[in-house]
């Protein structure tokens, strides 16, 4: 079987092994594919495993050969599925890899707008602790979370792992999905700290705009370590900067990589890391391992995680 890897950099950018996926058959990787080298890449492939490169129907169409696309991620809307249904191509995904990695790092942002603790390493580092007159000092304010409430809409494998280690903490966790909890706008009312973990769907594209920061608390923060385009961006810069909310953490965004001038990056109290949450290492080789078991099971009449 030939197996082509159109963007295999971010999963693997030489700390793990292609060696798996090697033994199922003749195997060729690319960091990464422009549109324009896509079909001449792509041509020939029996499988093809993609990340982020857009397969949608003309491309599908122009690949006799294909029978099988795996997308190196969970989400799945880079390839036409449909269209993949049509012609017989099967088309799996990555479940549940990165759960404990993505839950780490949406409570690393909220206790980092809690606490600052990068900026408050750099004021050491620059002397102004020794220069103050206090044997503490701090340049923001300090926030408990005990006590308060954590709201989680959404509650998959990665809202229910963060929605633990918030009860951990000490918070009230509330929650709001399709199946289960309180209304969206009881949530935002009554949460201290509001975090995204639902999919990015039609009805769940633009959730959170002007009139829903409207309703959440002026000392309330907002995490979104889920989809970007789940939040109006320019609504939360202008909510953040107008006092609104007091502070946001987010680890995607809706252009990704971002495009120059993101309202988000001059906004007050706004921490942006470029997501990161699913980058570590365990969960990374976990991707590996599955999206391998993934062409194993197919290439064996028995595919597994499939999404079409």
């Amino acid at each position: 079987m030939r197996i082509v890897v159109l963007d295999g950099y971010c999963l693997n950018p030489g700390d793990l092994s292609w060696s798996g996926l090697e033994r199922l058959g003749e195997v060729t990787v690319y960091d990464r594919t422009p549109e324009s080298l896509l079909l001449e890449r792509a041509r020939g492939a029996e499988a093809l495993l993609t990340n982020k490169t857009p397969l949608g129907r003309e491309t599908l169409a122009a690949l006799p050969e294909l029978r099988y696309v795996g997308v190196l991620a969970t989400g799945y809307n880079v390839v036409d599925a449909a269209a993949a249904r049509e012609r017989g191509i099967v088309v799996t995904n990555v479940p549940a890899y990165g759960t404990a990695s993505v839950a780490q790092l949406t409570i690393a942002l909220l206790l980092e707008l809690c606490h600052q603790v990068g900026v408050h390493a750099a004021a050491v580092r620059t002397g102004e602790w020794a220069a103050s007159q206090d044997w503490s000092f701090w340049k923001t304010p300090q926030v408990e979370l005990a006590g308060k409430t954590f709201g989680c809409i959404g509650l998959g494998r990665i809202g229910g792992q963060t929605a633990r280690i918030a009860e951990a903490l000490g918070m009230r966790v509330v929650v709001h999905s399709r199946s289960q909890g309180i209304s969206l706008e009881a949530l935002l009312e009554q949460s201290d700290v509001v975090s995204l973990h639902c999919p990015l769907f039609p009805e769940t594209r633009e959730l959170l705009g002007a009139s829903q920061f409207q309703r959440m608390k002026p000392s309330a923060f907002l995490l979104n370590t889920s989809r970007g385009p789940l939040v109006v961006e320019k609504d939360l810069a202008d909510a953040l900067n107008a006092g609104v909310l007091a502070g946001a953490g987010v680890d995607v965004l809706s252009v990704e990589p971002p495009v120059a001038g993101s309202p988000l990056f001059t906004a007050r109290n706004c921490i942006v890391t470029p997501h990161i949450a699913w980058a570590t290492r365990e969960a990374r080789a976990r991707l590996m391992e599955i999206a391998t078991n993934n062409v194993a099971a197919f290439a064996a009449g028995a595919s597994e995680n499939v999404v079409n």
